[in-house]
């Protein structure tokens, strides 16, 4: 990982998921890390919902004012440029679609002009999901992210899944959609996210195992 790790997607690919293990992961490997959680968009599921988690895990967890609170207040009181000065490693969970990519804009400057290469930012793409269930729909809405952003891609994740009823075949029929994202957008596929319980612990062809923090009321 990279000093600063930015995810993106559409909404319910799963970015939040990814976010929590890639920060667990490092966090085991003795880095001190920081999460700041973007999603001030409709934030059903972020990573403010991951407080205890983290603290145990010593991650510290940098969210919007009333986070976690019944005001739907997108305010924003922290310096992300000191924040990755100070931190190992620096994962931000950005809002869904472009809508959610408008937050990141405001730091893409400063970030760019200080950390120009140590910065990876990364598309998670789910082929489940409505409106990215195609090659050209992902792409499109990829481009709307970074216009959004004022930043551009560095590199895919197939994240798809069902959530809980996703099975290693899933997993298998998404590499073709896969694949065409990077081809019709140049960037690498980084890797491709499998349950723990699916794939095993073992990191192979491009197979990352992940952990599933993210889960729906009635699957939980």
């Amino acid at each position: 990982m990279k000093k600063i790790t930015i995810i993106t997607g559409h909404y319910g690919s799963g970015k939040t998921n990814l976010s929590v293990n890639l920060a667990v992961r490092a966090a085991e490997e003795g880095k001190k890390v920081a999460v700041v959680d973007l999603d001030l968009v409709n934030p059903y599921f972020r990573t403010a919902d991951f407080k205890e988690l983290f603290e145990n895990k010593g991650i510290k967890l940098i969210a919007p004012d009333f986070a976690n609170t019944n005001l739907d207040v997108p305010s924003i009181q922290f310096d992300v440029e000191q924040l990755a000065i100070n931190e190992d490693c620096l994962i931000i969970d950005v809002g869904g679609d472009d809508a959610g990519a408008t937050a990141l804009g405001r730091y893409a400057e400063a970030m760019l002009e200080r950390f120009a290469d140590d910065i990876e930012m990364l598309y998670v793409i789910n082929q489940r999901r409505t409106l990215t269930s195609n090659a050209n729909e992902a792409v499109s809405l990829m481009y709307e992210i970074e216009a959004a952003s004022r930043m551009k891609h560095t590199a895919i994740v197939n994240n798809t899944n069902l959530g809980c009823e996703t099975t290693i075949e899933v997993v298998e029929q998404s590499a073709e959609f896969a694949a065409k994202v990077s081809a019709k957008t140049g960037l690498p596929l980084a890797f491709t996210t499998c349950p723990e319980e699916l794939c095993g612990h073992s990191e192979s062809d491009g197979i990352l195992p992940v952990k599933v923090y993210v889960k729906l009321p009635w699957d939980r």
